[in-house]
């Protein structure tokens, strides 16, 4: 593995993140003028032309014959994961804080690694335990806005409940698409994750007598259209395409690491858009970074410490 090639990597992974990171506030804008659904219509609309026109220049269709079983659960799963989470978040931002919503989504890859024990019947470790506890502090730290005393009467904004049901769907979508990669290819399968989404979203509006995504799509300024189109181009395809490619050169477990400066980026891009950032909510952020960061830190310091010992 070349030094020049982790370099590479290292970088796609910070453009991703920061991808990533900047479609919570850059969405926030958007919502300004867009209803949240026909935000998510836009988004699924642009990223499936997107992936389908780069599976077809990477010739990887047509999709693996697959049985109905399977076709079954990669919809359904789908719909729950890349589904449930847009309408978790879009909607949600329309009611609480870009950076509140980043937040909660750092929590992603610990969830999913705790449902990972759970399904496993496998306790979690130690460092894990101590992530979520150190993690959910400080989120719980921002939703309350320091008044621990709201946990007891569960008054949290409306918004951060969406998005923080919205981040449990993507972390079991996470964790079973692991078991539906191996027989069919990523790609592909995201396409199809667009598609059933949009499939969702559009029966939605169908049914939804106070949206109505074209009036809305054509009255937008120029300023929100270049959210959408940033949103469903970079934020969404472009941002997946480097994950991918940062996690085969570094691995999952490292890859992971870089998904606490999503809600660093998230805060950046919201105070250049004139959002506010407040000081609660950069402690939140720092507390949420520091529970991730420190048990593989600890890890890290044990194997040097054994391979010095050999």
């Amino acid at each position: 593995m070349s030094r020049s090639a982790n370099t590479t990597a290292v970088l796609y992974l910070l453009l991703c993140t920061f991808l990533w990171g900047a479609s919570f506030p850059v969405g926030k804008h958007a919502l300004s003028e867009v209803n949240a659904l026909t935000l998510v219509m836009w988004r699924f609309s642009i990223a499936s032309v997107c992936l389908y026109l780069y599976t077809k220049y990477k010739h990887m269709l047509p999709i693996p014959t697959l049985t109905p079983k399977q076709w079954t659960w990669a919809i359904g799963v789908s719909i729950i994961g890349v589904g449930g989470l847009n309408l978790g978040l879009f909607t949600g931002l329309e009611q609480t804080n870009a950076n509140n919503g980043a937040l909660i989504m750092a929590l992603s890859p610990l969830v999913t690694s705790l449902i990972g024990s759970v399904a496993q019947r496998q306790f979690p470790t130690k460092g894990a335990l101590f992530s979520l506890v150190v993690c959910l502090s400080g989120v719980l730290l921002v939703l309350t806005d320091g008044a621990f005393a709201k946990l007891l009467a569960f008054e949290f904004n409306h918004g951060d409940q969406m998005i923080f049901l919205g981040m449990l769907c993507w972390s079991l979508y996470t964790y079973l698409t692991q078991g539906i990669s191996r027989w069919m290819p990523m790609i592909p399968y995201t396409l199809i994750g667009m598609l059933s989404g949009l499939g969702v979203i559009s029966l939605m509006v169908w049914f939804s007598a106070d949206v109505h995504p074209l009036q809305e799509s054509v009255a937008i300024s120029r300023s929100v259209f270049g959210d959408l189109m940033f949103i469903g181009v970079l934020g969404t395809v472009g941002g997946y395409l480097l994950w991918i490619s940062g996690v085969k050169q570094l691995g999952a477990a490292n890859a992971s690491l870089f998904f606490n400066f999503v809600p660093v980026f998230a805060a950046l891009t919201a105070f250049a858009y004139g959002q506010q950032v407040t000081g609660l909510q950069l402690l939140g952020m720092a507390i949420v970074i520091a529970g991730l960061l420190i048990p593989r830190l600890v890890k890290w310091q044990h194997q040097r410490l054994a391979v010095h010992k050999l």
